[in-house]
């Protein structure tokens, strides 16, 4: 397929968040220009803006992009707030040609984009390809010793989340794995945690010297 405009990939993550996720906010407003380079590549259904078939794979790859991009801007670079939204919207339109896989690698997999919304897995995801040189993995994948800073915590139970960063497992922390079995210990400033193994999954840490 021909490369898309950023303008015809944005419109396409809209219509992939109202028509799949239900999301009533996100209101395309594509000018006529983009609705005809829509119709072209029959990403759209002639004479009303839904996605066909065809689109909706392609806008699923759109918001892929886009949520892996905004994983990226928080959790390595650090950006914050409405500044990763603007940064990622930018950068996404770059990735292109397998660098999504090789990003979703470099990150662990993340299931979530910083806002809790799903990220769609790709070909990477379910393979599980380069996996073990991953700078962020989850704290179940941490050896005993190993060490690293809490990068993000990705449940979607707040008190669950209000618990944790209560015990000072906050984004930046250094975090220093103790045992992995029966339960994962590990320890964030003076404090030894131990969660299960369920819970471990949720707590995304970047590895010392990723």
């Amino acid at each position: 397929m021909k490369t898309l405009s950023a303008l015809a990939e944005d419109a396409l993550e809209y219509l992939y968040m109202r028509e799949v996720e239900d999301d009533t906010s996100a209101t395309p407003t594509p000018d006529d220009r983009t609705v005809g380079e829509l119709e072209r590549h029959a990403l759209v259904h002639p004479g009303g803006l839904s996605l066909t078939p065809a689109g909706r794979v392609e806008a699923e790859q759109a918001v892929r992009r886009h949520r892996l991009a905004e994983r990226l801007l928080q959790d390595v670079i650090a950006m914050r707030g409405a500044q990763v939204n603007e940064a990622a919207c930018e950068f996404e339109h770059s990735l292109h040609h397998g660098v999504d896989e090789y990003i979703c690698t470099l990150l662990g997999h993340p299931t979530t984009c910083p806002h809790g919304r799903p990220i769609p897995p790709g070909r990477c995801c379910r393979e599980r390809k380069g996996a073990s040189h991953a700078a962020i993995v989850t704290l179940a994948a941490m050896k005993a010793g190993e060490r690293g800073a809490i990068a993000y915590l990705s449940s979607r139970q707040p008190d669950v989340v209000q618990k944790l960063m209560a015990l000072g497992v906050l984004p930046g922390s250094p975090v220093s794995m103790v045992q992995t079995f029966p339960s994962a210990v590990f320890q964030v400033g003076q404090t030894q945690i131990a969660v299960d193994h369920t819970l471990a999954e949720d707590i995304f840490v970047r590895r010392a010297g990723a």
